[in-house]
């Protein structure tokens, strides 16, 4: 009996698996939000992949010698069509699906493999309703085709026993057919089985454990929203000012170190986001003993945030985020402080993200003598009221994100 060539035999079961795999994966992302987008850059990958290994398969079929067709009439019509629209699925899923992320309002970058970037197809966003219908209706297509080719094979191989599936299998081998027919469900099953688990419900999101100098009971836990807004305005009275003593030195200005950090980290599902910001300073002004008379200034580069994920870091940007092109900035201002115990302190300003400006406190420990102090501290952000994760793919965030800092600071010399 005539076979395909080894090639095409190969091509034939990966892309099987694939498609599978794909069809599995495609019911559950609709459904996960923030919490499948691993998942949906791994879909991406794997879709591109079938599109080049359909691209080869189809060089082989008009390169290689195939065997001929073994039905006529309507039965080798319908085979015909099936396999015909097979290869328009494999090929315009995959770039319907490119062309859907290529015109969404939230540009997420395509790193196949997590290695190789797949640029934007120059197509307006107007398109976008369009791909969108036609990438869900192609999978509906696909998924009808597939199981009329299994239902032609089992046909073949059951009622007809005619051994047409054997120019598919290098070898006569019952055992090495069921192993290479296994491949559909064994990707319908690692399809399923990749799917993260529904998540506990939106939950506060705590820090990470600030540094040992920071482990005070007075500020392990990060302020919430409604404490925020309830606490004092901080301002030195004026009559206060007015009876001050000359005596009183100025507050010292203190001088941030190399080696300072910001985190964050928010609750997605079951797991947890943790990222840093790479570029930021900041301005103290504040005499230990009199927290009244602080003034801190922070400020932060936003198109420095990283969780160390290139696909994420390529959507933090974005309007869906940060928005960095009309707000590179995020800036926080206190006037004031009061103590909370021995090294613990609290600063109540203003936080201006993305345009907005909104009341925030922070929490935070001064720990050490003379010229060098060490500072840690926490904050806790409500994303909503700043628009921060305002689409589809943040769904699943926790509506509260965990901010941490921690570095060292030396008195100005006067």
């Amino acid at each position: 009996m005539q076979r395909y060539s080894r090639i095409a035999m190969a091509l034939h079961w990966i892309i099987a698996f694939a498609i599978a795999f794909q069809i599995s994966v495609g019911w559950a992302l609709e459904d996960l939000g923030a919490r499948g987008f691993a998942l949906y850059q791994l879909h991406k990958t794997v879709g591109i992949t079938i599109l080049l290994l359909t691209l080869v398969r189809i060089a082989v079929r008009f390169t290689k010698p195939r065997p001929a067709p073994t039905e006529g009439g309507w039965e080798g019509a319908l085979a015909k069509a099936v396999h015909l629209g097979l290869y328009l699925f494999m090929l315009g899923a995959p770039l319907t699906g490119w062309a859907l992320v290529s015109t969404a309002k939230v540009k997420v970058p395509t790193l196949l493999f997590g290695i190789i970037p797949l640029p934007h197809l120059p197509l307006p966003a107007a398109a976008h309703e369009l791909t969108e219908g036609g990438h869900g209706l192609l999978a509906w297509f696909g998924i009808l085709l597939f199981l009329l080719h299994v239902a032609g094979a089992l046909r073949h191989q059951l009622l007809l026993r005619d051994g047409l599936v054997w120019r598919m299998i290098p070898l006569r081998s019952t055992a090495l057919l069921w192993l290479l027919a296994l491949l559909v469900p064994a990707g319908l099953l690692l399809g399923k089985a990749i799917v993260p688990a529904a998540g506990p419900a939106p939950r506060a999101t705590a820090a990470e454990p600030l540094p040992d100098n920071a482990a005070s009971a007075d500020n392990a836990a990060a302020l919430t929203e409604s404490e925020n807004a309830a606490l004092p305005a901080n301002a030195v009275d004026a009559s206060e000012e007015a009876v001050a003593q000359d005596s009183i030195a100025p507050p010292p200005a203190w001088t941030l170190q190399p080696g300072g950090r910001i985190g964050f980290a928010v609750g997605n599902g079951s797991d947890t986001i943790k990222g840093s910001f790479g570029k930021w300073t900041a301005a103290m002004v504040m005499d230990p003993e009199r927290p009244e008379t602080a003034d801190i200034r922070v400020s932060i580069d936003m198109a420095s945030a990283s969780v160390g994920d290139a696909y994420q870091d390529g959507m933090l940007p974005g309007e869906e985020f940060f928005a960095v092109a009309a707000h590179p900035t995020a800036t926080f201002t206190a006037k004031g402080a009061e103590r909370t115990g021995a090294n613990g302190y609290r600063a109540t300003g203003t936080l201006d993200l993305k345009g907005i400006t909104r009341p925030q406190a922070i929490r935070f420990t001064l720990t050490g003598t003379g010229e060098s102090r060490k500072v840690a501290g926490s904050a806790t952000i409500a994303r909503a009221p700043f628009g921060v994760g305002n689409g589809a793919s943040s769904e699943g965030l926790d509506a509260k994100v965990a901010v941490d800092f921690a570095f060292t600071a030396r008195k100005d010399q006067r």
